[in-house]
């Protein structure tokens, strides 16, 4: 694959993480591609679903193996914005996907080479090709633009609860 495409690629994962924070999810986005046609596309649906395994990932193999029929994704490259986890990289190992592309990388939790490196480890009897960095500075603030929102919601709802706790204080001490 050249760069062009890997990032025309990640620029269509990029889209399914927009669609992953209108819905207020962690906006991460995954297509998978076979013969230079995206097959299978999804974003995180965690908070949607309310289930912990709803990863874009794991949602877009499961959609790319019945688009093909079959469990193996052989000649596919999975296009994801966040560095996947330990258990999507269980999911790609098994599904024996052939390239992984990722964007931003998951220092905390990365197992396709930041924190540890289940893609490659020739203990398993499968190996994926990984791709780093592609795109990264945009999925990467994509991801801390959502994550500092939260906390900055977070904290104005702190404040307002101190308030109206100050002023139900107040109020009683007036009576």
């Amino acid at each position: 694959m050249t760069v062009e495409l890997d990032e025309y690629y990640m620029i269509e994962a990029i889209k399914e993480a927009q669609k992953a924070e209108t819905l207020t999810e962690v906006p991460i986005g995954a297509v998978i591609v076979i013969d230079g046609k995206i097959i299978s596309r999804a974003h995180n649906l965690r908070e949607t679903r309310q289930n912990a395994v709803a990863h874009a990932e794991l949602l877009a193999i499961e959609h790319a193996c019945r688009e093909i029929g079959s469990w193996r994704l052989e000649n596919a490259t999975l296009y994801v914005t966040l560095e996947p986890c330990a258990m999507c990289s269980g999911a790609i190992i098994l599904s024996r996907v052939k390239r992984v592309v990722y964007g931003a990388a998951d220092p905390k939790g990365g197992c396709a080479g930041t924190f540890m490196n289940l893609l490659q480890d020739d203990r398993f009897n499968h190996q994926s090709e990984v791709m780093s960095g592609v795109l990264e500075e945009e999925c990467g603030q994509m991801l801390t633009k959502f994550f500092r929102a939260i906390r900055e919601r977070k904290k104005a709802e702190k404040q307002k609860r101190k308030k109206t706790e100050l002023e139900t204080i107040t109020e009683i001490d007036s009576q």
